[in-house]
C-alpha cells in the first residue's frame, strides 16, 4: 500500500481506539460465565492460589488443583467442595517437567479437558545475584517461566481445536520493574510477562480468537514469601484484593491487570522520563525487604 495511506488508517485506527476506550469507560463490562468450566491452578495450596480456586468454586467451576505441598492442596481441596464444587488435588512439583507432564497426562484421560489454565505457582529468593545460590537460580527458572510451558503445551492443543480456553500468567510487577536483590526472581517474571505477550500474539496470529488470556502483575503480597516488604509509596497488598483484580481481569478478558492499576502509568514513565528523574522516583518509593547480601555462594 501507498505510505500516505499507510499513516491515514493508521490515524484512523488510534482515533477508533481511544473513542472506544472512552465509551468503555460509560458502558457496563459484560462478565463471561465460568460456570462448568475445567479450570487448572498450580500453586493452589497457599495465596493467591488457594484464594482463586475459592473464587472459581464460587461460581460453580469445575477444578483441578496442584501443589508441592499435600496438606495445602488437600485443605484447598476441602474448602471448595464445601462452596459445591467438584475438586480433583494432585501433588505436583512444578519445578519438575516430568511430574507436570505425568499430571497433565491424568488429567486428560481421567477428568477432562481443561478449558481455564492458572498458571499461579512461583517461587522467591531475595538475595543479592553473588549471594543466590545455583540450585536457587534454577528452580525460580524452572518454576515461574518454564512450567508455564510446560503446562500451556499440554493443555493448548485441546484449546486450539475448540478455539475456547483462557490461560492465565501470575506474573509480578517485578516483571515490568527491577528491584536490587531479586536479579534473579525479576529475570524470570520478566520472562513470564514475555511469555504471555509472545502467547497472545501467537494466537492471533493464529486466527484463535476464542483463546483469551490474561496476565496478573501485582506488587508486593502479604503472603510471607517476602520477609518484611515495605514500601513509602502505596502498600503492600492483601491476597483478597489481588484476587479480586485477577477474577475481574478474567472474567472480563483484560490481557494485562496490574494491581494497583496505576502501575501502567509507572510503566509509562519508565519510557518517558529521563534516567535521572526515574532513579529520584525509585528512592522516594524506598522499597524494602529482608534480603541475603555480601554472602558468596557456596557452588
Amino acid at each position: 500500500m501507498n505510505p500516505f495511506l499507510d499513516l491515514l488508517l493508521f490515524l484512523a485506527t488510534l482515533i477508533y481506539s481511544y473513542l472506544e476506550a472512552f465509551v468503555k469507560l460509560f458502558v457496563p463490562v459484560k462478565r463471561k460465565s465460568v460456570g462448568g468450566e475445567l479450570v487448572l491452578i498450580t500453586g493452589a495450596g497457599h495465596g493467591v492460589g488457594r484464594a482463586t480456586a475459592f473464587e472459581f468454586a464460587k461460581r460453580q467451576s469445575r477444578l483441578v488443583l496442584w501443589d508441592i505441598n499435600k496438606h495445602g492442596v488437600e485443605d484447598t481441596a476441602a474448602e471448595c467442595e464445601r462452596l459445591g464444587a467438584t475438586v480433583h488435588a494432585f501433588v505436583v512439583d512444578c519445578s519438575k517437567r516430568e511430574e507436570i507432564c505425568s499430571a497433565a497426562e491424568k488429567v486428560k484421560k481421567d477428568i477432562g479437558d481443561v478449558s481455564i489454565l492458572v498458571n499461579n505457582a512461583g517461587v522467591i529468593t531475595a538475595a543479592d545475584l553473588l549471594s543466590t545460590q545455583d540450585h536457587q537460580i534454577e528452580r525460580m527458572f524452572e518454576v515461574n517461566i518454564l512450567a508455564h510451558m510446560w503446562t500451556t503445551r499440554a493443555f493448548l492443543p485441546t484449546m486450539m481445536n475448540n478455539n475456547h480456553g483462557h490461560i492465565v500468567t501470575v506474573a509480578s510487577a517485578a516483571g515490568h520493574f527491577v528491584t536490587s536483590f531479586m536479579v534473579a526472581y525479576c529475570s524470570s517474571k520478566f520472562a513470564a510477562v514475555g511469555f504471555h505477550k509472545a502467547l497472545t500474539e501467537e494466537l492471533s496470529t493464529l486466527g484463535k480468537d476464542g483463546i483469551k488470556t490474561t496476565c496478573l502483575c501485582p506488587v508486593f503480597i502479604n503472603t510471607g514469601f517476602v520477609k518484611n516488604p515495605s514500601t513509602r509509596l502505596g502498600k503492600v497488598l492483601e491476597i483478597e484484593e489481588v484476587v479480586e483484580a485477577l477474577m475481574e481481569g478474567i472474567l472480563t478478558n483484560q490481557k494485562m491487570v496490574f494491581v494497583p492499576s496505576h502501575l501502567s502509568i509507572a510503566l509509562l514513565s519508565e519510557m518517558l522520563f529521563p534516567e535521572r528523574a526515574l532513579a529520584f522516583l525509585k528512592k522516594l518509593t524506598d522499597t524494602k525487604f529482608d534480603a541475603v547480601v555480601g554472602q558468596k555462594s557456596t557452588q
